[in-house]
């Protein structure tokens, strides 16, 4: 543990010229009394450090000093292709990989370009989780799922089906994080499954290693896997009659997007109205039912007629709640009210 700790000293002197005892003493969580002392046994190994006294001073390397010792690790290097995931990444457990991996590429820029992180930090920012979605705590597998993909590791684990568990043999390609929830794909036999994280239930990582597939694409796989199961929900079909808006409207209240694609398309139209006229795929009835209300009078339900009898009912039934002449309590505060909304969010 010292080792690293020196050498992560050296290479913090390297890449940030100066620096205060306090501050490397946080920045290591460490002492400043250890401090010292790392320095003192650094300086007893050849390493040109010494200190600068006064309120600017710190410990600094001599001469600009600079070692090629970055001793990256392979879990450093492959951790730091998630460096713009730190969530996700210490969530696997890679969080001090990815620490320890660009503070070892920091250390290796010239001095012209120590600013890059920072610069890119200001300017850009990932931010994966869906609106409305709040970060949850990790599945309590994900961590050791992880370690096996890393390791071509053969696992077992018991994974909950409905109100049923069973056991699986699984040989983990990879890991997927989608709208915050994590999925593993593996091989079972000759199949490529994909299982929610959090439902495993247990664990057992084996000694046994496993070739993958060197074609094997895990993102083609993942996004014809999507596509695929999107495509399985959308078990019926409804005709609508659109205005313009209705039309433009209905791609944020599907879930499938490419299916509003695919209708728009084929649509026909627009009439004298300027109205189109389109077959989308949908889950349920039920399901178009509650989207095409947000929808109100830009559209026209055509076909099938028990839809098209529901959102009628509906219509009845919100023109009579309006014609009662009762007065909205807010009724006298709806410029107020607008302006709060507008004002309240991106």
């Amino acid at each position: 543990m010292r080792a690293a700790r020196l050498i992560s000293l050296l290479l913090l002197l390297q890449s940030r010229e100066v620096m205060t005892a306090a501050e490397l003493a946080r920045e290591l969580e460490v002492s400043e009394r250890t401090v010292y002392r790392d320095v003192v046994a650094l300086s007893a190994a050849g390493v040109p450090v010494y200190a600068d006294r006064g309120p600017t001073g710190g410990y600094r390397l001599l001469g600009g000093y600079r070692t090629r010792l970055t001793g990256m690790t392979r879990d450093e290097a492959e951790a730091l292709f998630l460096a713009g995931l730190p969530g996700p990444a210490g969530e696997m457990g890679l969080a001090d990989a990815v620490a320890a991996a660009e503070l070892k590429v920091l250390a290796a820029l010239p001095p012209s370009l120590r600013d890059a992180p920072a610069r890119t930090g200001q300017r850009f920012h990932l931010d994966v989780p869906g609106w409305y979605h709040h970060r949850t705590a990790p599945p309590t597998w994900l961590t050791e799922l992880a370690g096996a993909v890393w390791r071509d590791r053969v696992v077992t684990l018991r994974y909950r089906r409905g109100e049923h568990e069973v056991t699986r043999r699984i040989r983990p390609y990879g890991l997927v994080l989608k709208s915050g929830t994590w999925y593993l794909v593996g091989r079972v036999g000759e199949d490529v499954r994909t299982y929610r994280v959090d439902r495993v239930t247990a664990v057992t990582t084996e000694e046994e290693t496993f070739e993958r597939e060197p074609d094997f694409d895990l993102a083609a796989y993942w996004q014809r896997q999507a596509a695929s199961f999107l495509r399985s929900m959308l078990r019926a079909e409804v005709t609508l009659r659109l205005s313009p808006v209705g039309l433009r409207v209905l791609r944020h209240l599907v879930d499938a997007p490419f299916g509003y694609d695919e209708a728009v398309a084929a649509a026909s139209g627009p009439d004298e109205q300027g109205w189109s006229t389109i077959r989308l795929p949908v889950e349920s009835v039920d399901v178009a039912y509650a989207q095409l209300l947000g929808l109100g009078p830009e559209v026209e339900v055509c076909d099938p007629p028990e839809l098209r009898a529901r959102l009628a009912e509906a219509a009845a039934r919100t023109v009579a709640l309006y014609a009662t002449g009762r007065q909205s309590p807010t009724d006298g505060d709806s410029g107020r009210g607008r302006a709060a909304v507008e004002d309240s969010g991106p």
